[in-house]
């Protein structure tokens, strides 16, 4: 545990919290690519067993490819981000991943509620396009301010107050 603090520059037992949170995402990202995949080829109900193994099997398979990715993706943007303490960028790794899904899941019901719905589109692949195009430009402003919230959550706001200055800057929104 010590060398495990020492490597990602834990000062503090409370900062154990965001390696943690990361694991346990990883692994919860690990089961459910596993079970979207493994349901596609095996049916739950009639092979239980089988099912439960190969969902096992794709936990593991998928945790450590991601794993090594994260850990690549760390090592090149840590030269990039600016920060305090190697712990910190998990944190950034979290507020992105927690942004990007409730961006998301928001986005759906709400966009329901004001009556943006695929039915107002014409049918076939031009609908699709307008309707998911129009979803993701209205979804952008939803991602920016979630971005600030669960950066200012996760102890990150200064950082994710610079970013978002730089891409309003690259948009040219802000000068």
């Amino acid at each position: 545990m010590t060398s495990f603090k020492k490597r990602w520059e834990i000062k503090h037992n409370w900062q154990l919290i965001f390696p943690f949170l990361g694991i346990l995402s990883l692994l919860y990202t690990a089961y459910l690519f596993s079970k979207n995949i493994i349901r596609s080829f095996v049916d739950r109900h009639e092979d239980k067993i089988l099912y439960y193994a190969l969902v096992a099997v794709g936990v593991l398979l998928f945790y450590y490819i991601m794993l090594r990715f994260f850990l690549w993706c760390f090592k090149k943007l840590e030269s990039k981000w600016v920060t305090n303490y190697r712990w910190e960028i998990i944190a950034i790794f979290l507020v992105f991943a927690l942004t990007g899904t409730s961006s998301v899941r928001i986005a759906k019901p709400l966009l329901e509620w004001v009556g943006f719905t695929p039915s107002i589109f014409p049918e076939g692949f031009f609908g699709s396009f307008l309707y998911w195009t129009t979803r993701i430009i209205i979804i952008l402003p939803i991602y920016q301010v979630l971005l600030i919230v669960f950066g200012a959550l996760l102890g990150q706001f200064k950082f994710f107050w610079e970013f978002e200055k730089k891409m309003l800057k690259r948009m040219r929104i802000i000068k």
